[in-house]
């Protein structure tokens, strides 16, 4: 095996585990982490077919990339590390505009002071799609178990411990049968059959979601058309997309908001969003920062 030291150079506001532990894409295969010492790790699977396996970790001068490898990285490899890498950090993302924002509100003030903002993203929008269909209507120990088996069912290995993330093709290969009792994907089975289809067969081009200028409401609609994505789903995947709008409710975050906000009592969802109105385009991700601001703050505490 061969060993790989990378860097990736990092903006004067980025907070590395702020980002790698901003929701739960840290613990579901290919990525993991460890709490203590602070590392994100992610196998991938570079456009020749190699399977690499990638330890991250905050270094003075970025972020350092520890590159595990059964043959000695090519310059293109390297390119490719990085640069998917730095998607997953979303390194590209100009958190100025919304620095300034959150400035505005003294009770968001923290937000730009501990370089909060940045969603770990997964390579590819498929990906990360797929693992959202994968989050509804069900605990999150069963989301673990059925993205755990998709990747290690679908997903290619060098070393029979190491997983990469199966692409389209493959998970469309996958039977219903075999989504339902092998991937443990339950009614959802026949939803990711179809979606890795489309996306397979090029009918449905959910990479350009990333870099669209297409209006909100449009991309919604898209988005929504896929079976299996439910306006639940369609938030948190536009919360990946930079539009940053939606609140994306599920029972957790209301929960937690009844907590924050209301001293555990329940209220509907209009007076949830109505709380969030002042905070305009930006309101999603100010409400997510502030539902999670206690990861940090408790056992993380700057």
């Amino acid at each position: 095996m061969h060993t790989t030291s990378l860097t990736l150079a990092t903006p004067r506001d980025f907070h590395f585990w702020r980002t790698a532990f901003s929701h739960g894409w840290c613990s579901l295969p290919p990525f993991s982490f460890d709490p203590d010492k602070k590392t994100l790790s992610r196998t991938l699977e570079l456009a020749g077919g190699s399977i690499v396996d990638c330890t991250l970790r905050d270094a003075s001068h970025g972020v350092s990339i520890a590159v595990t490898s059964e043959s000695a990285l090519t310059p293109s490899d390297r390119k490719e590390i990085r640069t998917t890498l730095a998607s997953c950090l979303e390194l590209n993302f100009d958190l100025a505009g919304f620095y300034r924002h959150a400035s505005r509100f003294p009770e968001f003030r923290w937000i730009p002071k501990s370089g909060s903002g940045r969603m770990l993203r997964c390579p590819t929008v498929f990906e990360d799609a797929l693992k959202i269909i994968c989050t509804t209507n069900c605990t999150w120990a069963l989301t673990t178990i059925m993205v755990t088996n998709l990747t290690r069912t679908a997903g290619h290995t060098q070393d029979g411990t190491h997983y990469s993330f199966p692409s389209a093709t493959a998970v469309s290969a996958l039977s219903e049968r075999e989504l339902r009792q092998q991937c443990k994907t339950g009614y959802r089975a026949p939803f990711i059959k179809e979606f890795a289809g489309r996306v397979a067969s090029g009918e449905l081009d959910v990479e350009s979601w990333r870099a669209s200028d297409q209006p909100t409401p449009e991309l919604i609609e898209e988005i929504g058309a896929i079976k299996g994505m439910g306006p639940y789903a369609v938030g948190n995947m536009l919360r990946l997309l930079y539009r940053h709008d939606s609140l994306a409710l599920d029972s957790w975050v209301r929960s937690q908001f009844f907590r924050l906000h209301k001293k555990g009592r329940k209220v509907n969802d209009r007076v949830i969003e109505r709380h969030y109105e002042k905070y305009g385009e930006w309101r999603g991700l100010m409400f997510w920062l502030e539902m999670v601001r206690h990861w940090h703050d408790g056992k993380f505490r700057l």
